[in-house]
């Protein structure tokens, strides 16, 4: 029997059912099983731009929170990072605080300009990207340090990113962090990535 259906990785040409519907004859084949080759990463010179382009976007982000030195925290540059509908998630244990982009971004600006927390920085220390087509995950692990209410401290965390590329690049649709403390390390697989 001469398949019907185009070749594709999504069609298998050795099987086919045939489904009846109103009198006609469908024929049909099932999708053949995605592997990990199927979803393997791709190394082109495009993927390495969108690597690039997502890089310098979570270099920016992590800068907007700076006031060390004097710096001045520009905080509503987030709205240019991330998709309007974006959301911003604390988590804590059990706890979670969910933010639309303006219910983060008063109350930082507002901690960040008070005196409250000074000589803050937070950066990237490592990270992995997943890039599929127009869509990308990160892990990134980052460092933060500074004074809150007189008293310095110094932590590391993981963050979570999803990222999809828009006509004018790539944004952020969320973004979800967890601070580690006892009992919640850093997994090593992300330190070293």
């Amino acid at each position: 029997m001469p398949a019907l259906l185009p070749a594709s990785p999504f069609f298998r040409q050795d099987r086919a059912c045939a489904t009846i519907t109103g009198g006609l004859i469908f024929l049909l084949r099932p999708p053949a099983p995605l592997t990990m080759q199927t979803l393997a990463p791709s190394t082109s010179l495009a993927q390495a731009a969108d690597q690039s382009e997502i890089d310098a976007l979570v270099r920016a982000f992590f800068s907007v929170f700076t006031n060390k030195n004097g710096a001045r925290p520009e905080v509503d540059a987030i709205h240019r990072m991330f998709i309007p509908q974006g959301l911003i998630i604390k988590c804590h244990g059990d706890h979670r605080e969910i933010y639309t982009l303006q219910q983060f971004i008063a109350p930082r600006l507002q901690l960040l300009t008070s005196g409250q927390l000074t000589d803050f920085q937070e950066q990237e220390v490592s990270a992995r990207t997943d890039i599929f087509g127009g869509i990308a995950q990160r892990y990134s692990v980052y460092e933060k340090s500074g004074v809150l209410d007189g008293q310095a401290f110094h932590a590391y965390g993981v963050k979570t990113l999803q990222l999809i590329r828009m006509e004018d690049g790539w944004k952020m649709v969320s973004l979800a962090w967890e601070d580690e403390r006892d009992g919640l390390g850093i997994p090593a697989q992300l330190k070293h990535s």
